[in-house]
């Protein structure tokens, strides 16, 4: 069953061979669709017949949001905890532990009901693709469940067993790493694409951080990496030297990491509901795309240092407090993203592509930060069905 939705004001196909400019705009556009897929792009006078029709009515069109770091399999909230930030008091990740106390003694339907419902909360922002990571167990059984609940999202599940060393591994971090990289790889390998460590001051060094993603790769999952969010660490050099797809938050970068980045293939996730959450400085988005590093964001949704699942919401603080432009911010929500995650068939509309669109209840993408806060996604379109 074909579908053309037309009447669109403006459409972003981040391709651009097709339109203008970086985002490959084109007003007064149509795009159809069959089977999931994308399978014309280009000016409504010039499309082709189809058996359905949506009408735009006007409004822009952009590629699904691809959002490519979120905690979403949790228990309990810390708002106390943001109130006393919101005070004065520092963030230094401590926290974790509250929520590791509480998803271990939750039960499965209790982290499948949080997980389903802000995957769904995210969808309806135009969310299409998702990255969920476990990291709230951080015992085999836990992380396993975790893990499963992850896979019934999404297809892009990352293990975080080394998120933070828990409280019965205090003083033998060595020890726990040693679990993580062989039972608990083990247990999670069947429901894991991708393996993540908090390479960080307090979490993990740069040895173990390293013994985890070489584990991980044995088994062959694709590396990420959290790196230098509270410190410039080794982590982000470490992501470039072991060929991670992305390293995520780069909020305190040196000269070199900027270089590392630019020279590679691993993409910079930034993720500005983090620093809004923890009253930490914003990453410096402009040096980095000045040197020609590719940046994504993403929201980072977890219950203690971002609660959102806004990715608009995102994209207007990246061009507010991060130096980046409508069309950027935009670009790196969306074929950002997507390449974050090594895909090429989301985060773009083009022929070939799945058929994830957003239909916004304005004119042009520039809204989503010239309106921030206001719901202007009117219709999602997800593997060509309108949700």
């Amino acid at each position: 069953m074909t579908l053309l939705i037309d009447n669109i004001g403006e459409l972003v196909t981040n391709d651009p061979s097709l339109g203008r400019g970086q985002l490959g705009t084109i007003t007064r556009a149509a795009v159809v669709t069959d089977g999931g897929r994308v399978t014309w792009v280009g000016r409504a006078a010039d499309a082709p017949a189809a058996d359905e029709r949506f009408d735009a009515a006007g409004g822009a069109v952009l590629p699904g949001f691809v959002d490519s770091h979120s905690h979403l399999v949790f228990a309990g909230d810390r708002a106390a905890e943001f109130a006393a930030r919101m005070a004065g008091e520092p963030y230094t990740g401590g926290g974790i532990r509250t929520t590791v106390a509480a998803t271990r003694a939750a039960s499965d339907d209790t982290l499948r009901a949080t997980a389903t419902r802000l995957r769904a909360e995210a969808l309806r922002q135009g969310t299409t693709t998702i990255e969920v990571k476990s990291g709230y167990g951080l015992t085999v059984p836990d992380e396993t469940r975790s893990m499963k609940i992850a896979f019934e999202v999404t297809p892009e599940t990352t293990f975080l067993g080394a998120h933070v060393v828990p409280t019965e591994y205090a003083g033998r971090p060595d020890d726990y790493v040693s679990l993580v990289c062989g039972p608990m790889l083990t247990a999670v390998e069947p429901y894991a694409k991708w393996v993540d460590v908090f390479c960080e001051q307090g979490a993990f060094d740069a040895d173990q951080s390293r013994a985890v993603l070489e584990a991980g790769r044995e088994r062959g999952l694709g590396l990420r990496v959290h790196a230098n969010q509270l410190s410039a660490g080794p982590g982000v050099r470490l992501a470039v030297e072991l060929g991670a797809a992305s390293a995520d938050h780069c909020t305190y970068l040196t000269d070199a990491d900027v270089a590392a980045l630019a020279d590679s293939d691993t993409v910079a996730t930034l993720l500005p509901g983090a620093e809004f959450s923890t009253r930490s400085p914003y990453p410096d988005a402009r040096r980095l795309l000045d040197a020609g590093v590719t940046v994504a964001l993403a929201t980072d949704c977890n219950p203690g240092s971002s609660y959102t699942s806004s990715m608009p919401w995102c994209v207007a603080m990246a061009v507010r407090e991060m130096g980046m432009t409508p069309a950027e911010a935009v670009w790196a929500a969306t074929a950002g993203g997507a390449r974050a995650l090594r895909r090429d068939d989301v985060g773009v509309l083009r022929p070939g592509a799945r058929a994830d669109l957003v239909v916004l209840d304005a004119p042009s993408y520039l809204h989503l930060a010239y309106r921030p806060g206001v719901p202007l996604v009117r219709q999602v379109i997800h593997n060509g069905v309108l949700i």
